[in-house]
């Protein structure tokens, strides 16, 4: 099989040493399957330590991707899944390059880390996703300014696979204690928001445009 986005199948899920460690995520995955909303727990490579049950049903329609699937690693999700946009509203400037400037920013902090240096060459291998990244980014970040970027506290817009929802917003909004910061974890909850947004004309094929095709920086002239 000829793998998307650089072929190479994600890490297993990264597991403390400790034995106190796994028994206290054990204990906050019973407090994590309580919440109502989409919550997930991630590290700085952005891979999954864990998730509820509503974020894998907010994902449930997304079909199978050998290293980008939303429950192994949110990043590669976002950046390289082609169905992403059918879950995620306005992908492109409201989550795609917003998770780019944070993989930056990570990459700055971690340097060599294997994770993240896959996700750089898998970037690199396609002409319009490193042109947005090396060239339209800092551009953008400019545009909207430093406080776009940040997660928490953010609206963004989601496509819910409920009918209860469908078409509406989540407010991001980080939580993570210190024990699960001590470990090098981040949790994230999305807020469902009860607002609807009106519902935007698409054009045909328009919502599962992958991310390898950001429209923020135009293709390279032959």
């Amino acid at each position: 099989m000829a793998y998307q986005a650089g072929g190479q199948r994600p890490q297993p899920r990264p597991v403390p040493e400790s034995l106190e460690a796994q028994a206290y995520l054990q204990d906050y995955a019973l407090l994590l399957e309580a919440v109502s909303f989409p919550s997930v727990i991630v590290d700085h490579r952005w891979d999954v330590v864990l998730a509820n049950g509503a974020f894998e049903t907010l994902f449930r329609g997304v079909g199978p991707h050998p290293t980008a699937m939303p429950g192994d690693n949110f990043l590669r999700f976002v950046l390289f899944h082609p169905d992403a946009a059918t879950v995620l509203g306005e992908h492109e400037s409201s989550w795609c390059l917003p998770m780019l400037a944070h993989f930056a920013a990570a990459v700055e902090r971690h340097g060599p880390d294997h994770g993240l240096q896959s996700v750089l060459r898998d970037i690199a291998q396609d002409p319009i996703m490193d042109a947005a990244y090396r060239h339209g980014l800092p551009h953008w970040i400019r545009a909207v300014g430093p406080e776009s970027v940040e997660h928490d506290g953010a609206v963004r817009p989601l496509l819910h696979p409920d009918p209860r929802w469908g078409r509406t917003d989540c407010r991001i909004v980080e939580e993570t204690p210190k024990t699960l910061a001590d470990m090098g974890y981040t949790r994230l909850t999305l807020v469902l928001r009860e607002t609807r947004r009106p519902t935007a004309v698409r054009r045909p094929g328009q919502a599962r445009r992958a991310a390898a095709h950001l429209s923020v920086v135009p293709a390279p002239e032959a």
